[in-house]
């Protein structure tokens, strides 16, 4: 389990890389108790959040980790943040990417200079094939999700919020495979336990709400996951680190239908500062319709996870 000191340090190694991300107010209409503020994530350099916990992975890495370069395994969002912090440190970076991947993605990843490897759609399929690659190879694995230093830079989020708004109430945040849900209830509930931290998921791909109310891990079929617009939350199955976090600090996860991530997307895209992917949109879209499941708080964030939204054609 990762420590708030380790949050703490991810935050001074990010200092002048990531974006300090300042909140935005909701302008629709709520009552008056009922308030709501944006974590505007699509505004880091690539994009999205992942350059957080991607950076302090790499960062951390021995002078001949750093020599034999680095690896991971992404739909786009990780992929951009390895490649870009490979490529502020000077390292050599290899991308298994899905051949699905949004064009948008796939190309922002070439452009930060990353070697690229296609595959399947499935999770899995990229993971083997990363770990077969480091294997052969010796690069360093930069795992997207289950891993404790991307968790803590990813856990620097939650303390972003809880100095700009300390009296916030509930955070939500989009789940995947629990990178950023993990760091975000850490940071949160080892300074303020009262803040409640709801997990927000594609209904099409609800592993980790399956995983939470099981007690175990449940694992999804590739088919199924890739259904969801939400390509960056297309995992089959949280990790195990993540799910040790999530027990101990999620409150809840909630679900949301694609309908509701479009109507979010289209909300959030009235202003330029908040435009987002599909991904992105999910914890916005679960407090706008989903208010009945959710803890009945005053001051709430949600988190635009990112905002690389594929061109219409």
């Amino acid at each position: 389990m990762i420590t708030l000191d380790d949050i703490r340090e991810a935050q001074a190694r990010l200092k002048g890389v990531a974006t300090r991300t300042r909140l935005v107010a909701w302008p629709g209409a709520f009552p008056a108790s009922r308030m709501l503020y944006l974590k505007p994530e699509n505004q880091q350099p690539m994009g999205a959040f992942k350059l957080r916990g991607a950076y302090n992975k790499i960062a951390g890495l021995s002078d001949a980790e750093r020599a034999r370069g680095v690896i991971t395994y992404s739909s786009g969002n990780h992929a951009q943040g390895v490649a870009y912090a490979a490529r502020a440190l000077g390292i050599r970076a290899i991308i298994v990417m899905p051949s699905n991947a949004p064009a948008v993605k796939r190309e922002g990843t070439a452009k930060l200079g990353a070697e690229i490897v296609f595959v399947g759609p499935s999770s899995d399929e990229r993971r083997v094939k990363a770990e077969e690659l480091a294997a052969r190879h010796g690069y360093v694995m930069v795992p997207p999700f289950n891993d404790e230093q991307v968790i803590a830079g990813q856990g620097t989020v939650g303390l972003e919020i809880l100095e700009d708004l300390p009296e916030v109430e509930m955070v939500l945040a989009p789940v995947g495979g629990g990178g950023l849900i993990s760091g975000i209830a850490t940071a949160i509930k080892l300074i303020r336990p009262s803040v409640k931290v709801i997990g927000v998921e594609p209904a099409l791909a609800a592993d980790a709400q399956a995983s939470l109310r099981a007690g175990k891990i449940i694992q999804f079929a590739a088919d199924q996951v890739s259904q969801t617009a939400a390509d960056g939350l297309r995992t089959q199955s949280i990790g195990t680190i993540n799910f040790e976090h999530i027990q101990r600090y999620v409150d809840d996860i909630v679900t949301v239908s694609e309908d509701e991530i479009q109507r979010a997307m289209r909300d959030l895209g009235r202003n330029p500062q908040t435009v987002a992917e599909p991904s992105g949109a999910v914890s916005v879209a679960g407090f706008l319709f989903h208010a009945a499941e959710l803890p009945q708080t005053r001051v709430n964030v949600a988190v635009i996870s990112g905002g690389n939204v594929e061109p219409a054609p």
